[in-house]
């Protein structure tokens, strides 16, 4: 039998790209990480990783697992929410946190799930542009709350006693109004084609893509419009409008309400994280029970970003 704690690492290498990246998310050294990985290959009998000074990909057999790994793993967060419900929450409340992204496009149906579950437990959800849903949580306004974090970026360690569990990682990819002259490219863009072309930017006013801010303007990526709104509704509009390209979250261009075009970038290594912060083993058990069914809502999400992906059509 696999063991799960093994299951997920490769999971999280897979959503990663790279040992050293799925081993910060997850909490582990990369020299840790690996060994988690060897002990599966040992498990498997096969090679599942193929590390390169680009990052990690996985081998055939170790985009099997990976996949049978996202159902089994999903299945055990299904278990460990009916068994929440089992112990019964009684009344209380739970306060959430979120940020305007994931809170409209992710977080209510999971919320619905929760209110069906325990219909006696008060829910409250306030908005935190992040970081400040973290800080929420260390300084106890909310019990739990959904946060993000870019890359590139200056690592930012967690308050003492706050953990940052990472749910879902999305590529950041280009935005262009149709009939752009980037629009229609087949394959992944370079990076350094954006040298000279105006920029809908989100600095400086938005701490978290500053790290990704300053590695388009590197590339060549003129800004053009320092778009004031920390959401991304504005920024999409801009772009259609053709005032500029930008680099935005999959989700962001899948959901995007006005007509835009979409490139995936070279390098790949553009990409946002989502994560759930709570306090650890001092949450209670509504906070559990509710982190369980973001882990399997999250992870739907994921797959079906990278079904879409996959087939060309984002």
């Amino acid at each position: 039998m696999y063991d799960p704690t093994r299951l997920a690492a490769l999971v999280a290498v897979a959503d990663a790209g790279s040992i050293t990246r799925a081993a910060a998310r997850l909490g582990y050294t990369a020299p840790a990480l690996s060994q988690q990985i060897a002990k599966l290959e040992r498990e498997a009998g096969a090679v599942l990783l193929v590390r390169s000074h680009r990052g990690a990909r996985l081998t055939a057999a170790g985009e099997l697992l990976a996949e049978r790994a996202r159902r089994v793993l999903d299945e055990m967060d299904r278990a460990r929410h009916e068994l929440a419900g089992l112990t019964g929450l009684a009344g209380g409340r739970l306060r959430v946190g979120t940020f305007t992204t994931v809170g409209i496009h992710l977080l209510p149906p999971v919320l619905s799930a929760f209110r069906r579950a325990h219909p006696d437990v008060e829910l409250t959800v306030a908005e935190y542009e992040p970081p400040g849903g973290v800080t929420a949580v260390a300084t106890g306004e909310v019990d739990v709350a959904l946060t993000h974090a870019y890359e590139p970026a200056e690592p930012a360690a967690a308050p003492q006693g706050v953990v940052v569990e990472a749910l879902l990682v999305e590529e950041l990819v280009l935005v262009t109004a149709p009939g752009h002259v980037l629009a229609d490219g087949s394959g992944r863009l370079p990076v350094g084609d954006l040298a000279g072309q105006p920029l809908i930017s989100s600095a400086p006013s938005h701490p978290p893509r500053k790290g990704v801010e300053r590695a388009l303007a590197s590339a060549g990526a003129t800004p053009a419009v320092v778009c004031e709104s920390p959401g991304y509704a504005l920024v999409c509009a801009l772009v259609s409008a053709g005032l500029g390209v930008a680099v935005v979250p999959e989700m962001v261009a899948a959901m995007a309400a006005t007509p835009l075009r979409v490139r995936q970038l070279e390098p790949a290594s553009f990409r946002r994280t989502i994560s759930v912060v709570h306090r650890g083993e001092e949450s209670g058990p509504a906070v559990r029970s509710l982190r369980a069914l973001m882990r399997g809502a999250f992870a739907r999400a994921g797959s079906r970003a990278r079904s879409v992906r996959e087939e060309g059509t984002l």
